[in-house]
């Protein structure tokens, strides 16, 4: 395992043990709410927390993109970038419904290198390091060998911060339901990415997420064989929010039936870089 890639396994596991810890307890947790239906817990600071002070422990130099602390250190004079989503899916824990990650990836001028997405509930590891492959707790990983749309199981998100694009997203979503064998909304964009990788889902999509959302699922994607774009198949997910990923063959498909339903809004907010 690449040296970076085992520090960012340790910080995820650290926020791991703090998540479950946590979870035993939900009624003590102390929650604010920071926009309609995105709330923010004392267990997601924590967690950030304990794995930039892992992170930096060791790469002291680097810098951080985070979701709960923003920016960190300076990216002008750094090469590398972690970013992170110390809680995937807050809705989900808040409630008890066990569906919720740690994200954590790694930028080296502007590529990113190292990916782990870990499911404190399950135990299970993803990781990725570029041009190594992706592994689940050490098993290599490969992306769905569906080619048929109709016989795939894909993953989306409900917008449920901005819902802007509403009408279009529901589009897409009437337009495929009919045309796959159904449709799957667990609510942790960086779990719904690593199970693409591993061929759980043949294919996902979501219009509004962030960087941390999406960095950590890409690269094992990739390198676990599958194709990731915005929802015109270019390579700018991380900077619209707007993915659309899958293995090769069904990715163009989604491709397909998503395109009628790009309105011109939609496809502006491609240009508008979130970060």
């Amino acid at each position: 395992m690449h040296p970076m890639l085992t520090i960012a396994v340790k910080a995820a596991r650290r926020a791991g043990n703090i998540i479950t810890q946590a979870s035993q307890n939900l009624d003590l947790l102390t929650v604010s709410k920071k926009t309609h239906s995105d709330f923010v817990s004392e267990v997601d600071g924590a967690a950030e927390e304990a794995i930039i002070k892992v992170l930096l422990s060791a790469y002291p130099d680097h810098s951080i993109l985070a979701e709960e602390s923003g920016r960190q250190g300076d990216t002008e004079k750094s090469e590398y970038q972690w970013i992170i989503d110390p809680l995937d899916g807050t809705t989900n824990f808040l409630h008890g419904f066990p569906k919720y990650s740690v994200s954590i990836a790694l930028k080296h001028k502007g590529v990113l290198t190292q990916a782990v997405v870990y499911d404190p509930n399950l135990n299970e590891l993803f990781t990725a390091t570029r041009g190594a492959g992706a592994y689940l707790n050490n098993q290599r990983l490969r992306v769905s060998k569906r080619t048929r749309l109709a016989d795939c199981l894909i993953g989306t998100g409900l917008p449920f911060r901005d819902f802007t694009h509403m009408d279009a997203y529901l589009a897409m979503l009437v337009d495929l339901i009919p045309r796959t064998v159904g449709i799957r909304r667990p609510g942790s964009a960086a779990l719904d990415l690593a199970y693409v990788a591993a061929g759980r889902y043949d294919g996902f999509w979501e219009i509004g997420l962030a960087p941390w959302d999406m960095a950590a699922g890409c690269l094992l994607i990739t390198e676990a064989g599958g194709l990731v774009g915005d929802l015109e198949g270019n390579n700018t997910q991380l900077e619209s929010g707007q993915i659309v990923a899958a293995n090769p063959k069904i990715f163009a498909q989604l491709l397909q039936v998503i395109a009628p339903h790009l309105t011109p809004e939609l496809i502006e907010a491609q240009r508008i870089t979130k970060t």
